[in-house]
Formats: structure tokens, sequence, C-alpha cells
């Protein structure tokens, strides 16, 4: 797309500088597994909220996001209001309510955990099946930021998409491996800053700089560009509006957003982070939406035309490269980097937590000390990365495809259970055990069959684990007088 440049290659280097020393100085505060994977659960305000949203967003707020609005047009931003009303819920309703009956039910440091201390069972069934469950999508997941960040490294210096894959892989392990909790959160704090200022910086350059811009002239670059309920291919279906505000749903069963939650030093913490999450993706979205608008613009303007998804996804890249010199442009693209890195990471410290604490302990070692449960999960997140990289090797899979796979499956397995746990007192763990796994199996037989339904497949999915949790906990026993005690003392509980 451009040419070499070495002021872009310097502030790259001095940006995985930072991030790898931001690594190095925290290596040494993660002394035990609570602070390995949740930081002691010590997060002031902005740094639970900025690492929540920075982590949460990943390349497809960057590429995915205004790729799929540089084709389609401003209907593609229902995708972004069910997000907005999805961030918002999560934080308003679940956010609080999880930090304390994760820390009432044992202390809890991971999602699986908590649900079984919640259920008050030494079975460890359901935290193997939330191990799978967060195995699998996340390996889709985490895959889906190597393929962006390989993409930015291809596009911006020519260098293969394999070797830059490669070299993106090698950065994001090296810092997860030597932080843990701590180096995550605070590289996504970072990251998430840069990210925020960035989008919205490059759409308002782009529209300053282009001419005769109006709302009347966008109007006219495509057939319904601007239009909320048509597309360029023809009207909006009632069915497309609603799998695009479907996407909220999968806020509810994020574990590497969900553990920003317990992670927090107390709820009054949550409730300042809750401002402040909401101020960041609002303001993201637009800047997000605008790039793919004043992105096809622009570009158009200056003899740029992307003709299919995988192409449209450059947007942001190619609008920063026409619009800023040298440095600039490098510190810029940095921010697409920061969304991926911010997102892969967390991916590969849950996704460790599951293998080490959910896995291995549960099933094979019950007394593993802290010491070799953090070496077995080190080895976790080197074993992810390799195969998430696998995953990510072919460069014509789109960003948005994966991101959108792996958001269901997480968003139906994990959502309705998690919700059900917090505000269900008449949930068992037969129902949770169901629900996920329902949930699951519902996204994948769903885009497996019916896919041409137009519907995305997080709804129909989440419904079923719902109405099943609902069924099985009712045929259950009841659950013990002890569990309901606990379940009726978070309302006051403080923190």
């Amino acid at each position: 797309m451009t040419k070499f440049n070495v002021w872009i290659l310097t502030a790259f280097l001095v940006y995985m500088a930072i991030m790898l020393g931001i690594g190095f100085l925290f290596s040494k505060k993660s002394s035990n597994l609570s602070d390995y994977f949740l930081g002691g659960r010590k997060m002031g305000s902005w740094v639970t909220a900025l690492s929540a949203q920075a982590s949460d967003m990943s390349s497809w707020l960057m590429m995915g996001l205004p790729g799929a609005v540089y084709l389609s047009g401003l209907s593609s931003a229902w995708i972004a209001i069910g997000l907005t009303i999805g961030t918002y819920l999560n934080w308003k309703i679940v956010a609080a309510r999880l930090r304390k009956y994760s820390f009432a039910t044992g202390d809890a440091i991971t999602i699986p955990q908590y649900l079984q201390n919640r259920f008050n069972e030494n079975s460890v069934v359901i935290r193997v099946i939330c191990a799978i469950i967060i195995f699998v999508f996340f390996l889709v997941y985490t895959a889906s930021g190597f393929s962006g960040a390989a993409k930015l490294i291809e596009n911006v210096f020519g260098i293969n998409y394999a070797t830059g894959l490669t070299i993106s892989v090698i950065v994001i392990l090296i810092y997860t491996l030597m932080g843990g909790y701590f180096a995550v959160v605070w590289t996504d704090f970072f990251q998430g800053m840069l990210l925020f200022f960035s989008i919205l910086i490059v759409p308002i350059t782009a529209c300053i700089m282009l001419e005769n811009l109006s709302f009347e002239s966008l109007a006219t670059l495509k057939p319904n560009y601007l239009s909320l309920t048509s597309s360029p291919d023809g009207p909006y279906k009632m069915t497309d509006i609603i799998s695009n505000l479907g996407w909220g749903l999968g806020y509810f069963g994020m574990p590497h957003i969900l553990v920003r939650f317990m992670s927090a030093k107390d709820t009054d913490t949550i409730k300042k982070s809750r401002i402040i999450a909401m101020i960041w993706v609002i303001l993201s979205f637009i800047g997000a939406v605008s790039v793919g608008i004043i992105g096809y613009a622009y570009l158009s303007q200056n003899g740029i035309v992307f003709t299919d998804a995988a192409q449209a996804e450059t947007v942001f890249l190619a609008l920063i490269l026409k619009i800023a010199p040298g440095f600039i442009a490098g510190v810029l693209l940095c921010s697409i980097v920061s969304a991926i890195m911010s997102t892969s990471d967390s991916q590969l410290l849950v996704t460790a937590s599951a293998v080490s604490s959910d896995f291995y302990q549960a099933v094979f070692k019950k007394n593993a000390t802290d010491k070799e449960l953090l070496f077995v999960s080190k080895i976790a997140v080197g074993i992810v990365g390799i195969i998430a990289y696998i995953l990510a090797i072919n460069p014509n899979t789109t960003i948005m495809s994966l991101v959108s796979y792996a958001w269901a499956g997480f968003g139906a397995a994990f959502g309705p259970t998690i919700l059900f746990s917090l505000f269900w007192k008449r949930m068992t763990m037969m129902g949770a055990a169901v629900g996920m796994v329902s949930g699951g199996l519902g996204v994948v037989l769903w885009k497996a069959f019916f896919a041409s339904t137009g519907i995305y497949e997080i709804v129909p999915a989440f419904i079923l684990s719902c109405i099943l949790i609902v069924i099985v906990s009712l045929c259950g026993k009841k659950p013990s007088k002890e569990i309901e005690e606990t379940f009726d003392s978070i309302k006051d509980m403080k923190l």
C-alpha cells in the first residue's frame, strides 16, 4: 500500500518497546494466582474502564466495523448501537454484583471457579465445560487479532503476511507471559487511550481535508449509503436489525471483560468506571463509523476503491497513510496494533487461567501449588498462541467473520448462565451446565445449518440457553439453604 517509511518503523519500534517495558516492569508483581489472573482485585476506576473496553474492541473496532460501514454504509451502524446498549447494561446490572458475588463465593478468581462456587458443588464438571468453551472460542477470537496485526504489517511495510503474523504473535506472547494481569491491564490502559484519540482524530482530519464535503455529497456516493434502514444492496429487513442489535447480548458472556469487573477494587470503583467506559464507547463507535463513511468519500476522491470485505477492512490504514506524515502516521497506525494486542493478551490470559485452574488443577492435581499453576498457565499461553497462529495463517479470512463467530459462541454459552446465576436464586448447577452447552452448540449448529435465514446465530442460541436453564433448574432439586442465604446477602454486601 505504501513505500517503506523509516519514521513509521521507528514509531512501531518505540511502541513495541514501551509495551515490552510495561510487561517487564510488572513481571515481579505477580507473586500468586490472584495477582496473575486478577491483579489482586486492586484495580482503580480508570484502569478498570479502559482495560475492559480496550480488551473488548480488538481489531474489530479499527478494521472490521469501518470495513463493514465502508461497503454497506450507515446501516452497519446497527451493530454499534447494539454493542453500546449491551456495554451499558453489562456495566449497570452485571459488574458490581459479579464483583461481590465472586468474592463472596470463595474469592473466585476465574469465571468457571465462580460458577462452581456459586452452586457450592464439589464436582468439577461445570469448570471443565467452561474451560473447553473458553479454549475453543478464544482460539478463534485470538486468531482474528493475530490476523489483523499481520494485515497491518503487510499493508504498511510490504512484509509478507506470514512474517507479519509471526512478529505480532511473538511480541504479544512475550509481554503476556512476563507480567500477567498487571501487565495486561496497564498495557490495555495506555492502548485504550491511544485507540480512543486515533479513532477520533483520523476521520476529523480526513473530513477537514476532503473537498466539498456535505451530507448531500455523501448521500450520492451509493444508493441508501446514509440510511439506517437500507443498504446499497437493498432495504434492511427486520431480521437484519434484530441480528445486528443482537451483538449486544454477547457482552454478558465475555470472560475477558467479566474478569475486569471481578478485579475492580470495590463497587464505587465500578460506578466511576461505568461513566468512563460509556463515554469511551460512544465516542469510539462514532469515530469508527465515521472512518468507514469519510474513508469511502476521501479514498474515492483519491482514486482508491476497495471492492471486497477483506480489502475494505484496511480503510483505516489507507486513510492514515494518506492524511498523516511519517512518524505521526506510525503513531496512529500503532492504535490498530493497540486494539489488537489489548484484546489478544486478555484472551490469552483468560484461556491460560481456564487451562491451569479449571482443567489441570480441577481434574488432574487438586493440590497443585501456585508456582506450579503459574508455570502451567504460561505453558498454556504459549500453546494457545501457537494454535491461534495456525488458525490465522490464511490471509483471506476476514476479521469480521472470525470475531462474529467467537462473539456469538461466548455470548450464548456464558451470557444466560452468568445472568441467571447472579439474579435467579432457584438456578441449579445442572441448569447452568445445560445452558452453557446448549448455547455453545446452538451457535455452531445454527451457523452450520440455518445461516441462510440471515439471523445472527447468537440470537436463537441465547434464547435456547435461557429456556433450557429455566426448565432444567425447575426440574431439579431446590438449591440448599446455604446457597440461598449467600444469594440474599449479596444485595447488601459492602466492598
